[in-house]
């Protein structure tokens, strides 16, 4: 398996204590719904600012393209609001290698499902690439994810092990 960053980095996370994880949800009970509430909002600004600037990108691509990439930059900004939030299952979960195995598992095998899907005319190919988030694999590691989708037939790519995990469908290089 080819690393590309130092071994150590691809080891599970530590277990975090029981009552920061019960203060975690008690947080997310409150504050996840609120963030929802900000990101629809947001995405109705942002829809009913897009519509006005539709007259105008018809004659600009560079508003275009400024307009989508900072469309989509508030859309995440807003989402990452609620990245300490802490599910039910990740309470309940906490420090179980078996439960991050079985969803990794889980996780990789819908993408090997997705990836590979023959080919069909007028329709989108399979994707080729995907990312397996830190939430899933926190119990296990990094090493794991590379294991089970080595395993599948994939490729690892350059990789912040401590956000995700980056992988290629390798069948995918192979014919055209």
């Amino acid at each position: 398996m080819d690393v590309y960053e130092e071994p150590a980095t691809w080891t599970a996370e530590p277990v975090r204590p029981r009552w920061q994880m019960i203060l975690r949800f008690a947080g997310s009970v409150v504050w996840f719904p609120v963030v929802c509430v900000v990101w629809a909002a947001v995405a109705a600004v942002l829809l009913v600012v897009g519509m006005f600037a539709e007259v105008i990108t018809t004659f600009s691509s560079t508003l275009e393209r400024r307009f989508i990439e900072t469309a989509g930059g508030m859309v995440l900004r807003v989402g990452r609001l609620a990245s300490w939030c802490v599910s039910w299952p990740e309470l309940r979960h906490e420090g179980d290698v078996d439960y991050y195995k079985a969803r990794v598992d889980k996780r990789v095998g819908k993408w090997t499902a997705r990836a590979s899907k023959p080919v069909e005319p007028q329709k989108p190919k399979p994707p080729v690439e995907c990312a397996i988030p830190l939430r899933a694999y926190r119990g296990v590691g990094g090493w794991y994810v590379a294991e089970v989708a080595l395993a599948q037939g994939w490729e690892l790519r350059p990789t912040d092990v401590g956000k995700e995990v980056r992988l290629w469908w390798s069948a995918a290089s192979k014919g055209d």
